[in-house]
C-alpha cells in the first residue's frame, strides 16, 4: 500500500488489481471472446448492469466481445399472454409456427434491443444480429421433425461480424434463423454459443449460467471441477456426473473445443463481474474445459 497519506488503500488496490491484470490484457487484446449470456445475468438488475459494463470494459482494452443470448422466461411470459401453452420435450421447446411467431419477436426483437441499449448505456457499442441479418446462420430442422421449428445450425457465415470487430462494436446475436427455403426456426443459445467460437477463431468460450460450474457431485459446491479435457468432459456426460440442464452448456464447450478453440469456460453468471474474474486473473472462476492448445492457459 502506498505511504502517501493522499493516496487512500482503496485506491491503491485498485491500481494494483489494474496492474496485475497487464499479462491478461496484453494476451487477449485484439482476440475474440464469445459470450453465452444467460440465467440470473439476464434477470437481476445489479447482475445485468455488472456484465454490461464488463463487455464494455472489454472492448476498452481492445478485447472483442461477441454475445449470443437466450430467453426463454420472457418468451414463456409472451406466451401466457396470448394464451399459448409452453410445452417442452428433452429440455427443448416445442414450436409450433404461431409459437415461433412469438420467439422471434422476442428474441430477436425486445430481448436483443433491451441488451443492445442496455450495452449503449454505459458505453458500449453494441449492435443486434439474428441469424437472418447477413445470413449469418443458415439453420435446419432439428432431428426428425417432431419439435416443429426447432433448428439446428447447419451454417455460419461470419461475413457480417468481422467488420463490426473491427470497427470497435459489439454484435450481440440472438438464436433465431431461417433454413434454406427462409423458415425460421428457433436454435437452441447454448448450441450457436457453440458454433460461433470456431467460424470467428475466437480466442475463447464463456458461458454464464447459474451454477458455479461442473461439480463432481452436485449435492456438493466444493466438488467443483476447475479443469477438464475434451475427452475428459466427453466422459462425464456418458457417466452421468453432467446431467440435466448442464448437458446442453457442456455439450456447448464441446462443439467449440472440436473445432480448435482453445478453452471453453463455465462460470457462475450470479458473481457480479464474473466475466472480468474469468478473463483477466491467472485462477478464474469454474470450469474451464481445454483442448489441444490447453498450454496457452499454464
Amino acid at each position: 500500500m502506498s505511504s502517501d497519506p493522499h493516496v487512500s488503500p482503496e485506491d491503491s488496490l485498485r491500481v494494483s488489481v489494474l496492474s496485475e491484470a497487464l499479462p491478461y490484457i496484453q494476451r487477449f487484446s485484439g482476440r475474440t471472446v464469445v459470450v453465452k449470456y444467460g440465467g440470473a445475468a439476464m434477470v437481476r438488475e445489479d447482475l445485468r448492469d455488472a456484465v454490461f459494463r464488463d463487455l464494455a470494459l472489454l472492448t476498452c482494452v481492445g478485447v472483442q466481445p461477441v454475445v449470443v443470448h437466450g430467453g426463454g422466461p420472457e418468451i414463456n411470459q409472451w406466451l401466457a399472454r396470448v394464451g399459448i401453452e409452453a410445452r417442452f420435450r428433452d429440455g427443448l421447446r416445442i414450436t409450433d409456427e404461431a409459437t415461433m411467431e412469438v420467439v422471434e419477436m422476442v428474441l430477436a426483437g425486445k430481448v436483443n434491443k433491451q441488451i443492445v441499449n442496455g450495452l449503449n448505456q454505459v458505453g458500449g457499442r453494441a449492435v443486434g444480429l439474428c441469424g437472418s441479418d447477413g445470413n449469418l446462420i443458415q439453420a435446419r430442422t432439428h432431428g426428425d421433425g417432431s419439435l416443429g421449428l426447432v433448428g439446428d445450425v447447419a451454417a455460419v457465415n461470419c461475413a457480417v461480424i468481422k467488420p463490426l470487430l473491427d470497427g470497435g462494436y459489439i454484435p450481440v446475436i440472438s438464436s433465431v434463423a431461417p433454413d434454406a427455403y427462409g423458415k425460421v426456426h428457433n436454435i437452441n443459445a447454448d448450441t450457436v454459443a457453440g458454433e460461433l467460437p470456431a467460424a470467428l477463431e475466437a480466442e475463447k468460450l464463456v458461458l454464464l449460467t447459474d451454477t458455479s460450474g461442473i461439480l463432481q457431485d452436485r449435492q456438493d459446491p466444493k466438488s467443483l471441477i476447475r479443469q477438464l479435457s475434451l475427452s475428459e468432459a466427453r466422459d462425464l456426460i456418458g457417466s452421468g456426473v453432467v446431467n440435466g440442464g448442464m448437458i446442453p452448456k457442456t455439450e456447448c464447450c464441446i462443439r467449440a473445443l472440436a473445432q480448435g478453440v482453445a478453452a471453453a469456460h463455465i462460470v457462475d453468471g450470479r458473481i457480479p463481474h464474473a466475466l472480468l474474474l474469468e478473463v483477466f486473473t491467472k485462477a478464474g472462476i469454474g470450469t474451464m474445459v481445454v483442448g489441444s492448445q490447453a498450454h496457452l492457459y499454464d
